[in-house]
């Protein structure tokens, strides 16, 4: 596997001074205004720490494809000024009165939730991205505890979050590299988890993009044989590369043939409609399949007969609560697990957005967040 990133970290950077600081503070940011206004320089008004609260100065902040589709309008639904970000990873600066388990200068992490009802009973089962009254986003969310504002993400330059909902990132993860876990590391580990992979299983990967890769790294750090499903040749040299055992070309029917009864457990993490029925061969007896992509338009339908015939599981899984998230990380520090990235400053958003969705990057962007500036004297959202 690929333990590490290519790009050699940044020199660490001060934590602001806010000794003196009591109430809310303004945060450098970069966000959209409109579905066409691309990325620009923006400036965010941070609540001062409630009781529960903890400030975090942000290091880096991951780029997810569902920031694109965010900030361009593509799901619907958004108020501007909207400011991405879920995948954050920065210090401690301050901690509100009741919080005594997170101090000055640790370094944490915040992932795709910043609130849940924490009263149903997904909630008290520790599965908060099930929160059966909708968790509240990192972004894009009205948060009833704070008045109904909209939440503002991490691509900025502070961020307050409440304790419940803030990850401690161990110190043995180079933080640029793990900012993707919060996201697409938890994505992928989760159903891993949950399937309960353990050495000696069978595991397929459909696809080999950000999400695609940590599946890969996480399945073979759980002692899993992977094999991995792609419709390019010319990732059958990245497959290896990340520790894949197994490369099979989706779109030659001798090779998925051959694949027959081989896997216990298929992690798809495309986003495109595609057909499934080939892949539901390659399960053993009580094997799964997890969908993990979200595609935008109709799927292919799903002939019924391949999950009879073998007793397979068809199921979707949504990143994972605090608790697992936790978990998670502590096991990619015991393994040495963190997302390949590019680092990209702030000036580079734009290009990197465009990127994504041309497929080239290899394999996720991470901002860092020393590039955003200062803030105006005026907040925009």
């Amino acid at each position: 596997m690929t333990p590490g990133r290519p790009v050699p970290p940044p020199l660490a950077k001060p934590l602001p001074d806010l000794t003196d600081a009591a109430g809310p503070t303004l945060a450098a940011a970069y966000g959209a205004t409109a579905p066409d206004s691309g990325l620009v320089p923006l400036t965010v008004a941070r609540r001062a720490p409630k009781a529960d609260d903890v400030e975090i100065a942000v290091e880096f902040c991951g780029l997810c494809h569902s920031d694109v589709h965010a900030s361009r309008g593509e799901w619907g639904g958004n108020t501007y000024p909207l400011i991405p970000g879920h995948e954050i990873v920065g210090r401690v600066t301050r901690v509100g009165s009741a919080v005594d388990d997170f101090t000055v200068g640790e370094r944490v992490g915040v992932g795709c939730m910043v609130d849940s009802c924490r009263e149903c009973e997904s909630c008290l089962d520790g599965l908060e991205q099930y929160c059966e009254k909708g968790m509240t986003g990192t972004y894009g969310a009205k948060d009833a505890r704070n008045d109904g504002a909209v939440t503002q993400g991490g691509y900025s330059t502070s961020i307050v979050v409440d304790r419940n909902y803030v990850l401690r990132i161990p110190e043995g993860l180079d933080p640029a590299a793990a900012a993707p876990l919060l996201c697409a590391g938890i994505t992928t580990f989760s159903p891993l988890n949950h399937f309960e992979v353990e050495e000696g299983d069978a595991v397929g990967v459909v696809g080999l993009g950000g999400l695609g890769h940590m599946a890969v790294k996480i399945a073979k750090a759980m002692g899993a044989e992977v094999t991995v499903f792609t419709t390019s040749e010319r990732k059958f040299a990245a497959a290896r590369e990340l520790g894949a055992d197994h490369v099979v070309l989706s779109t030659d029917p001798a090779a998925m043939e051959a694949a027959d009864r081989s896997l216990d457990v298929i992690i798809d993490t495309v986003a495109a409609p595609h057909d499934l029925n080939p892949y539901f061969r390659t399960l053993r007896v009580d094997g799964a399949l997890f969908q993990l992509g979200l595609p935008s338009e109709a799927m292919p339908p799903v002939n019924p007969g391949s999950l009879i015939r073998r007793r397979i599981a068809y199921a979707g899984s949504l990143i994972g609560g605090i608790e697992e998230t936790q978990e998670m990380l502590g096991f990619c520090a015991e393994h040495g697990v963190v997302s390949d990235i590019e680092l990209v400053g702030a000036d580079q958003l734009n290009e990197a957005y465009d990127r994504m969705v041309a497929g080239d990057v290899k394999y996720r962007f991470v901002l860092d967040a020393s590039t955003l500036g200062t803030p105006a004297e005026k907040a925009d959202a």
